[in-house]
């Protein structure tokens, strides 16, 4: 995580295709959920980074969710290993996550004013780890700090998360989210050796960033 990033912007490809992008993965709040939380989100490798897209049903940070603002923890098993990693109780979906990416919206309230801004915090769990405290910090991000790792357009959060820290690498990797009050929702994406990370099909490339609401190229497939 500590590698020097790249000098140039990352962002969005801006192609008629896009309108027929497919989600990793989809999920359906309850109407009366008061928390933003992720309802579809697109995860890939791209080079030595996780790209994710993220969109929320709500803005995920700001004046508008006051109290109540985005705190939601996405698990990546880079090398489709339940073995390996985390271990939580028998037949737990997020058995095997190497990665545990915690996107936060918060505020600064040290300062004359607060600032409001996403917080992104990401935690590598060793063989064995049995929670996400276990995990090691190494890597701690927010959008106003560090806006070629974290870029934010409405209710869309992008990330760009350093995969080459000695995490595990596979063929395959899955991604798992848990969101308030409902089953994990997890999905099978190409991993850091299916060839997919040097590609043409990915989240972003170099240049400006682009509009959240075009959405990106398919990277896996959709989650049944």
């Amino acid at each position: 995580m500590k590698r020097p990033l790249l000098p140039l912007a990352l962002t969005l490809l801006a192609t008629s295709a896009m309108a027929k992008d497919r989600a990793t993965f989809r999920h359906t709040p309850s109407a009366d959920e008061e928390r933003p939380v992720v309802v579809d989100a697109t995860v890939g490798p791209q080079g030595g980074d996780f790209a994710l897209r993220l969109r929320f049903q709500k803005p995920p940070f700001g004046q508008e969710c006051g109290s109540r603002c985005a705190n939601a923890t996405l698990l990546l098993d880079t090398d489709a290993n339940p073995r390996s990693g985390l271990k939580l109780s028998d037949k737990a979906p997020e058995n095997g996550a190497d990665l545990a990416i915690i996107v936060q919206g918060t505020r600064d309230m040290s300062g004359a004013s607060s600032d409001h801004y996403v917080r992104v915090k990401v935690r590598q769990l060793a063989d064995g780890a049995r929670t996400l405290e276990q995990g090691e910090l190494i890597a701690e991000l927010d959008h106003l700090r560090d806006p070629d790792r974290v870029h934010i357009e409405d209710n869309t959060v992008f990330l760009l998360i350093d995969a080459s820290n000695n995490v595990p690498s596979g063929r395959k990797a899955r991604v798992v989210y848990h969101p308030p009050g409902g089953k994990a929702v997890q999905a099978t994406l190409p991993g850091m050796l299916s060839g997919s990370a040097n590609s043409k099909v990915m989240i972003f490339r170099r240049g400006g960033w682009g509009t959240a609401r075009q959405g990106g190229r398919r990277v896996g497939g959709e989650s049944k």
